[in-house]
């Protein structure tokens, strides 16, 4: 089976935490980049020809994949290529997916015409067998499949796309952006199609001025009868990281050896650009509790569920509490965090106090002294 994957390294939606840097690069973890689980699971599956989509801010993404050497894409034919569609454009204003895979078109167009398609997201990190997600379309034979998670729609969550099932499993609704009830599906922004099929929408759909996935495609097309759909239900852990309060919540969750176990490990790992780093230090007086710890860490004081990146330095007297503390942070002597996300080389002044709250954690900036 010939197949080719396109991941979308997503727009900044994240506030301060993605002003300068892709949804893709936003470090998540203590290790990884929120774009390791999307090349993971397309490494997973075999797919050695995948493109990454990105607009602007892009320059930490390539620094963390490369060449993609640790997800084995530099020595397959087709490898990684980065697609920035508004490089020599006259406007960056962005109208949706299928107008980024249109100004892309040449790599589309590249390998066999018989391959699949594999669209993949940024925001939402899973451990998902491709294997069985391609497996499921071509079995249904239908244009289109879209990998849904169940528990995600409460009615107060804004889904990008939304699918209800009738008794028999076909589908008996579609909606976007949708505040959607607990019987909806969530789309998981990965979805599987022909390589032909995807060209001849893609044009169509240009020509006549729609751009969206979403709502132009997916939607638009059911709602004529002009397209069938395979839904395929993930049973996994899936972490919808669109907003800040789902970024501090799902981070914190590592703690539960569950979440951890499925994501990382499930069906395959997770790589990650190797940065090898001396073992963490634990102090003699220091007390660790329910932290995912990463490598290279001095830790003289107090850290309870909290995710440490790497190299981060927490003296002697100073507490963190429900805190994600990005690479080469300093925390002083005396300081008091609590519900605080610190963005990668922080220092936090001895004695300094910042307290948040779970539902609106405190972020400081890349770099910023406090």
């Amino acid at each position: 089976m010939n197949v080719m994957g396109i991941i979308f390294a997503n727009d900044a939606t994240l506030g301060a935490l993605t002003a300068n840097r892709t949804m893709a690069s936003l470090p998540f973890g203590g290790r990884y980049r929120q774009v390791d689980f999307a090349l993971s699971n397309l490494a997973g599956a075999g797919v050695r020809h995948v493109g990454i989509v990105t607009r602007h801010h892009y320059q930490s993404l390539i620094r963390h994949v490369g060449s993609g050497e640790e997800w084995g894409l530099e020595l397959e034919e087709g490898g990684l290529e980065y697609l920035t569609p508004y490089a020599s454009s006259s406007t960056d204003t962005y109208r949706g997916k299928l107008e980024s895979i249109y100004s892309a078109m040449e790599f589309l167009k590249t390998g066999p015409e018989d391959e699949l398609v594999v669209m993949i997201d940024s925001a939402i990190l899973s451990n998902v067998d491709l294997q069985s997600v391609l497996a499921s379309h071509v079995e249904s034979g239908r244009d289109i499949t879209i990998v849904t998670k169940a528990g995600i729609a409460d009615g107060v969550k804004q889904l990008d796309l939304a699918v209800k099932l009738d008794d028999k499993g076909e589908i008996q609704d579609i909606a976007v952006d949708y505040q959607a009830p607990s019987d909806y599906l969530a789309s998981m922004d990965i979805f599987v199609l022909s390589k032909k099929w995807l060209i001849r929408q893609v044009n169509e759909h240009i020509a006549h001025n729609l751009y969206h996935m979403d709502r132009d495609l997916v939607l638009g097309l059911w709602q004529k009868k002009a397209i069938t759909i395979n839904v395929y239900t993930f049973g996994g852990v899936a972490m919808f990281n669109e907003s800040v309060g789902e970024y501090f919540h799902n981070s914190l969750s590592l703690a539960d050896s569950y979440i951890r176990r499925d994501l990382f490990g499930s069906n395959h790992p997770v790589y990650t650009k190797v940065r090898d780093r001396v073992p963490s230090y634990y102090g003699a007086n220091c007390s660790i509790d329910g932290c995912t710890v990463a490598d290279g860490c001095m830790l003289e004081g107090q850290a309870y569920n909290s995710v440490l990146f790497r190299q981060v330095t927490i003296r002697p007297g100073a507490k963190v509490e429900n805190c994600v503390i990005m690479n080469d942070t300093v925390v002083g002597e005396g300081a008091m965090l609590k519900n605080v996300i610190l963005d990668k080389d922080v220092v936090v002044s001895p004695g300094t106090q910042l307290i948040g709250t779970v539902t609106n954690p405190i972020i400081i900036k890349r770099g910023e002294r406090v």
